[in-house]
């Protein structure tokens, strides 16, 4: 009989699809992931347990901007430029954190013609960020996701944030290197960016450095420097280097992976690496803990038939949010 195209798999056949680098079984074993059904999330678990001695093995990057930094165009040229580098073809995965999405039910990857040339490649693979969740269910949803990506060969994980505020934070926990994209010649160079993202920084790119504006990005190289050298002294003993770069004309794109690769061997060498990896999956488990408690919480009958009464209460000031909170939670664990 032939299988429904909406069907699900068995377990080994996602397995065995995403071990031979199946592009197709890879994206129905991420639907699974972002699926809200219980029954495909244990089937996702499961696929993801028996993938876990596979993953592990890529360079994890995030990457982040100011607007109007063309983080797109970026993205899009230093991805064909790893699919092509010394003829090595590495293999290259996209994937966002938009904590938009669990208010449009859209994403920011949603339209792949925004990297047209990059989604075609065959060593690329560009995935939208899971829609309707909150940031800690995206957050989650994009762990396991590149977790598929490396099991299903993938080389670079490329992770971007949309927006501003705590998807960097978020990118920041789930990735070994960390790239923030800056403009030159919008007025004081060092507005727009919030302090705290740039401590996160491992590398500045000053982008758009091309025609007339390559002068100002040079001289914002020199200062980006300069203040850089303010900060405290980060973990990885790694010094944080500003670069320029031109996606448009393709310029300054192999100084940027240089400037990867150092910090991965650099940190491989003392020890950071693996240290960095083994806290953010420690991380990941609590976040994880969190993220079923809230849902299980939430999905309780008992709490949503009150929930909405005692939201208009604390809403009009007549009752104290600390004592509904404790009132509620009390309710959910004597029910338990």
């Amino acid at each position: 009989m032939v299988k429904n195209r909406r069907s699900r798999l068995e377990p080994q056949e996602y397995i065995d699809g995403i071990l031979a680098h199946n592009p197709f079984i890879l994206s129905r074993a991420i639907t699974l992931i972002e699926s809200q059904l219980e029954s495909d999330n244990e089937l996702a678990t499961q696929i993801i347990d028996k993938l876990m001695p596979y993953t592990g093995n890529s360079i994890r990057v995030g990457v982040t901007g100011v607007p109007g930094v063309g983080k797109s165009t970026f993205i899009e040229t230093f991805g064909l430029f790893l699919t092509e580098l010394n003829n090595q073809n590495k293999k290259v995965a996209v994937l966002a954190i938009d904590p938009s999405s669990q208010r449009s039910g859209g994403s920011i990857l949603g339209d792949k013609t925004r990297m047209e040339k990059l989604s075609n490649h065959k060593n690329a693979y560009i995935r939208p960020s899971p829609a309707r969740s909150s940031l800690g269910g995206v957050s989650q949803k994009t762990r396991e996701t590149m977790l598929l990506c490396e099991a299903a060969g993938f080389d670079i994980i490329l992770i971007e944030t949309v927006g501003v505020g705590q998807s960097e934070t978020i990118v920041k926990g789930m990735v070994d290197f960390f790239l923030l994209l800056m403009l030159a010649g919008a007025g004081d160079e060092l507005q727009g960016i919030k302090r705290g993202i740039m401590e996160m920084a491992d590398m500045l790119v000053i982008t758009k450095a091309d025609g007339e504006n390559k002068r100002a990005a040079t001289r914002a190289k020199s200062q980006y420097k300069h203040a850089l050298h303010l900060f405290p002294p980060n973990e990885a003993k790694w010094t944080v280097p500003v670069e320029i770069c031109s996606a448009l004309k393709n310029e300054g794109v192999g100084n940027i992976w240089k400037n990867i690769e150092n910090f991965v061997n650099q940190t491989f060498s003392n020890g950071f690496f693996k240290n960095n990896r083994s806290q953010q999956n420690k991380e990941w488990l609590h976040q994880t803990i969190e993220e079923h408690l809230k849902r299980d919480f939430y999905k309780n009958n008992s709490i949503k038939n009150k929930l909405l009464d005692l939201e208009k209460q604390v809403a009009n000031g007549n009752r104290n949010a600390v004592e509904v909170a404790k009132e509620l939670l009390e309710n959910y664990y004597q029910e338990k």
